[in-house]
Order: structure tokens, then C-alpha cells, then sequence
């Protein structure tokens, strides 16, 4: 049936509805509207609230955002549909069904039209819609639970890098600088004395066999994500094409020096790498532990995107870059200290960014297979996800 078949048109909301200069940040009453946001504000507008025929759904009419809400609320202007199920069907399953439909965009122009038209497949039996919605929210809860414990950790690691590079972990007495407080004993060094700094190139494009078949990582500035290992590349070089640019060995940091994202600071992890001309590389030497030197320069982030030269495309240049001073712990042992206590952190970031990755997948594929018929529900065994807790205005 269409998802027109499967609503209820006889009940219509209040006509009254919030304009996007009339959210406040308290209220009486949450306002949802057709943005992204679970809740876009608050209101003390009483005759603007929905409370007829909950549970339901609301579908951005210009946004094509979708929300299953089940708690009163105030509706917000311009392009906000509530779609009302019949009583033979579930809302939380119509909710889940309108998502694995892919509803092509037409830029800010209404698409309610064009979801109405759509088909779905509807189990005859609520509890089977039921069931359905009910392993859908199981997973999606499980990969809240992983976001926001990669985010708990994500708060803790800044935290910890702070603590690590102003304090230290050995109960030194602070020491004042220019820079702020740092770990007393510390060295203050150049950029350049940590190691060789390497700016990277870019093979031609052209040449089809510098790239095609390549396995060897070609690192630009999209691959860097702030203080994280750099475990994967959009594009890969062959051995013609790391013979014309500049390898990297792993344990590298690698320092965005051009454009928009300067300062973004990351840590090749590959036996060899390469990188493009936007990015300085320091390899670090003996006297200092790799992972140290990624930390120390992610912690000194800011100071790089202070140095660049302004304008519509900031540098850092290789020579500035190498002459910009950081302090240090002197002692390999102390380096190594300060680095397993945050390799640990983002091992666990790492565990709870993959399982969260694997469940997406997994929500995904069921999605699609659930609503096709080609699995059923009630077979699924889904022991191992956390237990379904009420949730509402969940949004995708």
C-alpha cells in the first residue's frame, strides 16, 4: 500500500503553529519542527500544542527529516507534517518504513507530496509491525549507547592531553611560560628538533599508474581527523607513484599547513605513507617516542593555526612550522609513560567508533530486509543489545 493508504486524515492539528522567531530557549512546551533536531526549541503557547492521536509522525515537507514523536509538543511552522496512522497501523513501524524509503531530493521544494505516493510493504498483524519497530530500536539504541560512549571518552581525552602537557604525570611542580603552565623540567624545543619535517607532494593525476591498483596510503587533509590515528585514505599510491613523492614511516605525525582545516593534527599508521603538499610531516627522532610527539603536537594545535599567514587560504609554511617552539618532556621514559596512558584512551575510542560503524550496518541491513519481508522479526535474536529504553523524537 502507499504511505497515504496508511494514514488517518479525519483528525487535523490546531492551525496554530510557532515561527522560527518565536522559539525560546525555556518553555512550557517543546517545539518540533522540520529541522534535524529531535527538539528545535520551547514555548509557553498553549493553543499551539499537539496532543491528538500520539504517537506520530513528523516529516520535514522541505527537509525530508522524519521523527516518531510520542509526547506532546508544539508544532513548528513552515513545512511541518504530522502524519497520523490508522488504527491498524503502528506508528513507530510507519516511522521506520517512511526512513528505508530513498526519497530523492528537490532542493528546498515541498516532498510530502511525493512521499504519500510511495509504496510499502505493511505485515497484516500489529504485532508483527510491532516486532519489527521493536528490533529496529534495539539496534538504533545500541548505537546511541556506543556514540555516547565514544563521545564520554572523546571528553575525557581532552581532559587528559590537557592534564598530561600542563601538569604531567609524575607530580612535578608546575613551571609558568609564555606558552602557560607546563611540567617542571621540561625542554623547550622547535618543531624541527623533534625531527625531520617532511612536506608532502602530489604525484600528477594524470598518470594512471602512480594510483590505479595502489595500496600504499596517499594521506590529504580529509583523511586527518584531529588528534586521531589516521587508519584509512580515500586514494592510495603504487611504488611509481610513492617513487615521485615522499614516504613516510609509521609512527609519522602529520600536520594540516594549508586551507581551511590547518591545524589538524594526526598519526600515520601504515608501514609506509605519503602525503600531499598540504601537509607537514614530522618523523620523529630516536630520542623521541612517536606517539609522544603526535600527542605533544595535537595538544599545540592551536598555536598552529595562530602562526599561519591570514587570508582566504591559510599557510603555515615548512620553515615556520619547524621554527615554532613547544616544551617537552626530555626523558624517553616519561614520553612513554604520557603516551600509553593515551594510546589506552583512544584504543577505547577506536572500540566504540567500530562497534558503532558495525551496528549501523547492521540497523541498515535490517531495515531493508525487514521491510521487504525477506527476514521476519520474530526470529531475530538480539540478546546481546542493550534493552530497548523509551525513546522519543528519534530522528535520523
Amino acid at each position: 500500500m502507499t504511505v497515504k493508504d496508511c494514514l488517518d486524515t479525519s483528525r487535523r492539528a490546531s492551525s496554530v503553529t510557532i515561527c522560527r522567531d518565536d522559539y525560546r530557549e525555556t518553555g512550557r512546551f517543546p517545539i518540533v519542527d522540520q529541522s534535524a533536531r529531535p527538539i528545535a526549541g520551547w514555548t509557553d503557547n498553549a493553543d499551539a500544542v499537539v496532543e491528538d492521536g500520539l504517537p506520530l509522525v513528523v516529516f520535514g515537507d522541505h527537509t525530508r527529516a522524519l521523527k516518531y514523536v510520542d509526547f506532546p509538543f508544539a508544532r513548528g511552522a513552515d513545512g511541518t507534517q504530522l502524519l497520523r496512522t490508522r488504527h491498524d497501523i503502528d506508528a513507530k513501524f510507519l516511522y521506520y518504513a517512511c526512513r528505508q524509503i530513498d526519497l530523492p531530493s528537490r532542493g528546498y521544494n515541498r516532498h510530502f507530496a511525493l512521499l504519500r505516493e510511495q509504496q510499502v510493504r505493511v505485515p497484516r498483524t500489529m504485532e508483527e509491525q510491532r516486532d519489527i519497530a521493536r528490533v529496529l530500536d534495539s539496534v538504533e539504541q545500541a548505537i546511541a549507547v556506543e556514540e555516547q560512549l565514544s563521545a564520554t571518552a572523546e571528553e575525557f581525552k581532552a581532559a587528559l592531553l590537557s592534564f598530561a602537557f600542563t601538569r604531567g604525570l609524575r607530580g612535578k611542580s608546575q613551571q609558568e611560560t609564555e606558552s602557560g603552565p607546563v611540567p617542571g623540567g621540561w625542554e623547550n624545543v622547535q618543531v624541527s628538533d623533534l625531527g625531520d619535517v617532511v612536506t608532502g607532494t602530489t604525484p600528477p593525476t594524470k598518470v594512471a599508474g602512480y594510483y590505479d591498483g595502489g595500496d600504499v596510503p596517499f594521506i590529504t587533509p580529509g583523511d586527518v581527523s584531529h588528534s586521531r590515528p589516521i587508519e584509512s585514505t580515500k586514494r592510495h599510491l603504487t611504488a611509481a607513484g610513492l617513487l615521485v613523492s615522499r614516504p613516510l614511516p609509521r609512527g609519522a605525525t602529520c600536520v594540516v599547513c594549508i586551507g581551511a582545516t590547518i591545524g589538524k593534527v594526526g598519526m600515520a599508521t601504515a608501514d609506509t605513507s605519503a602525503t600531499n603538499q598540504q601537509i607537514n610531516a614530522v618523523v620523529p627522532r630516536v630520542s623521541y617516542d612517536p606517539r609522544y610527539v603526535f600527542y605533544a603536537l595535537a595538544f599545540h594545535a592551536d598555536k598552529f593555526r595562530r602562526a599561519a599567514t591570514p587570508g582566504p587560504v591559510p599557510l603555515l609554511s615548512k620553515g615556520a612550522f619547524g621554527q615554532l617552539a613547544v616544551f617537552v618532556a626530555p626523558d624517553r621514559g616519561e614520553q612513554e609513560e604520557i603516551a600509553e596512558v593515551l594510546q589506552a584512551v583512544d584504543n577505547k575510542l577506536s572500540l566504540h567508533r567500530t562497534r558503532g560503524a558495525l551496528l549501523g550496518e547492521l540497523f541498515h541491513s535490517l531495515l531493508q530486509k525487514l521491510m521487504v519481508g525477506e527476514i521476519r522479526a520474530g526470529g531475530l535474536n538480539l540478546e546481546a543489545l542493550p534493552p530497548v529504553t523509551k525513546a522519543s523524537a528519534v530522528t535520523r
